[in-house]
C-alpha cells in the first residue's frame, strides 16, 4: 500500500495526520503541492491535508482517528 499526504507548506494539520498514521505504523510520503503542482493538478488538489492511498484521494481533509482505522483496514 502506497500512502501519501500532500499538504500546502502552511498546513496546521498535516503534522495531526502524520503523527495519527506514525501511531499507526503506516509508512508514507510528504509531499508538499507547492512543490509537485503537476501531481496537485492531475489529483485537485485544492486544500490540505490530502491523504492519497494508492494514488486515490482518499480525504481532503484531516480524517477522524476512526476514519484513518477504517480507511486503512479496508
Amino acid at each position: 500500500m502506497e500512502v501519501m499526504i500532500i499538504a500546502t507548506r502552511g498546513c496546521s494539520h498535516c503534522g495531526n495526520l502524520a503523527k495519527e498514521l506514525d501511531h499507526l505504523g503506516v509508512e508514507y510520503s510528504l509531499v508538499y503541492a507547492e512543490d509537485q503542482p503537476e501531481l496537485a493538478r492531475k489529483l485537485d488538489i485544492r486544500h490540505s491535508p490530502n491523504l492519497v492511498i494508492n494514488g486515490e484521494v482518499k480525504f481532503r481533509r484531516l480524517p477522524t482517528e476512526h476514519e484513518l482505522r477504517e480507511c486503512l483496514q479496508s
